[in-house]
């Protein structure tokens, strides 16, 4: 088949909209509101803890919960920091030097900030995309997730002043924690997504902060079985490779109920951004993807699953029990659940909000 774009920049297919991007634009200027109070706080707390108000927030609107925007905001602003100080910046000479240093979180974010007031966003996306791509551990996942979020809101609709300064923030802080994953041994193919995770080999000690445990890391299966070099291909992979993930929670996510849902939010994060990027890239985005899902898999899996209860409730009821709970983890991964929709993603949604601890 062969794409095409809409008018919102949203891939398709035969002229099918694709609503994986999503294509309803927030008319409310709530998100935009709640956007601009996040941009006065930086991407951490306590040193390393990740912001995930803007994520949040755009899940929220995205699923018409606009009205509990502000509410959630009000209680989950003891949890920001204010942006740390400029140290030295950023530039086109010297960024080498300046990749993957935390201490550099402000002086990236206003490099960033910089290039996309100068530059349509999307060039600034796709030159720093694979520069990025080969980190996407940074931060235990949350910049890409981040970005993606981000991005599909700009494909959705106007890309307003305080969208293109949250693309500038997350790329920001993706280049400041830039974390490439060690060299990995290849293990056998396996010929789905499901089964490669189910054949991605637990670190051997399962303790500490995951930057400690993605160090353990020595081999990962090899997957998909056999190489492509069709966009296309790579695509239909990681969309199997989100199911896959957000199917495995039902059943693993008892293993580490907040963590483990990055296997499925960080690489889905990528297939939000694939419409934004030129095609050439979409076959290492989905090689990038696997090895984030296949890392936390790795770093937090519980070595048997667990039962589970289906959902009875529909997306929508799910959706508002999510945000009734509050815990930001709890609403982006039933985001995430929402965009598969089967049920076996929904009983996965509906194990999130039994399993996390409440925020409201």
């Amino acid at each position: 088949m062969n794409d095409t774009t809409s008018r919102d920049g949203t891939t398709s297919k035969n002229g099918t909209p694709d609503t994986t991007t999503g294509a309803t634009d927030d008319t409310t200027g709530t998100l935009d509101e709640a956007l601009e109070r996040l941009h006065t706080a930086g991407p951490e707390r306590n040193g390393w803890l990740s912001n995930h108000g803007p994520m949040a927030v755009e899940a929220l609107v995205r699923h018409g919960q606009a009205p509990a925007v502000h509410r959630w905001l009000d209680h989950y602003s003891h949890k920001l920091e204010d942006m740390p100080d400029t140290a030295s910046r950023v530039t086109a000479e010297n960024w080498r030097e300046a990749l993957g240093d935390p201490r550099r979180i402000a002086d990236w974010t206003e490099y960033f900030e910089r290039e996309t007031a100068e530059r349509p966003w999307r060039d600034v996306l796709t030159e720093w995309w694979p520069r990025l791509l080969p980190g996407i551990a940074a931060g235990a996942t949350h910049p890409v997730i981040r970005v993606g979020h981000c991005v599909r809101t700009l494909l959705a609709g106007e890309a307003s002043a305080p969208r293109i300064t949250e693309l500038a923030h997350g790329l920001g802080y993706w280049a400041a924690r830039h974390q490439p994953l060690p060299t990995l041994t290849p293990l056998a193919p396996a010929p789905s997504a499901a089964s490669a995770l189910d054949a991605v080999p637990p670190v051997p000690e399962q303790s500490g902060g995951i930057r400690d445990r993605l160090a353990q890391l020595t081999a990962f299966p090899v997957w998909p079985q056999r190489f492509t070099d069709d966009p296309d291909e790579a695509r239909a992979r990681l969309e199997e490779l989100v199911r896959a993930a957000t199917h495995r929670y039902a059943t693993h996510g008892h293993g580490e109920p907040i963590m483990l849902v990055h296997a499925a939010t960080a690489p889905n994060a990528v297939l939000r951004t694939l419409p934004a990027l030129p095609r050439a890239l979409w076959v290492p985005s989905l090689q990038a993807a696997w090895a984030a899902s296949a890392a936390v898999t790795a770093a937090y899996g519980p070595a048997e699953p667990a039962p589970y209860t289906p959902a009875t409730a529909s997306a929508e009821e799910l959706f508002a029990r999510a945000v009734a709970h509050g815990d930001d983890h709890t609403i982006k991964f039933t985001d995430t659940a929402l965009d598969i929709g089967d049920a076996t993603a929904l009983a996965a949604a509906l194990r999130s909000i039994e399993l996390n601890p409440p925020a409201l």
